[in-house]
């Protein structure tokens, strides 16, 4: 539902914009660092839409990168620690079963004499 309602406005905006650009078609100027040009307004505007939504998206795509790395690093963690806890536990069990064992080789020598 959230991917519908966010393509829904990604809809809409793109419709604004547009409808904007279509509007604004008169030449502007437009100033460089070394020189000027003239261009139609239009083409200014969907220009800078879309060198936003590169922006937003190397953004996006970023942040992305990082977090897949946090979560192979977090489960890499996760890994590591349920096995040293399988090891502990392991060794918690051989601990109490030695006792175990030990009473009853007893018990035996006591009951074969």
């Amino acid at each position: 539902m959230k991917f519908q309602w966010t393509l829904l406005l990604g809809i809409f905006f793109a419709l604004i914009v547009s409808v904007f650009a279509v509007i604004n078609v008169d030449p502007v100027t437009v100033n460089y660092f070394f020189g000027t040009a003239d261009w139609p307004l239009i083409l200014v505007i969907l220009g800078s839409v879309f060198m936003g939504g590169v922006i937003i998206g190397s953004v996006g795509l970023f942040r992305l990168f990082v977090v897949q790395r946090k979560v192979k690093a977090l489960e890499k963690e996760n890994l590591q620690l349920k096995e040293q806890a399988h090891i502990a536990l392991q060794e918690k069990n051989k601990v109490k079963d030695e006792p175990l064992k030990k009473r009853a080789t007893d018990s035996v020598g006591e009951t074969g004499e």
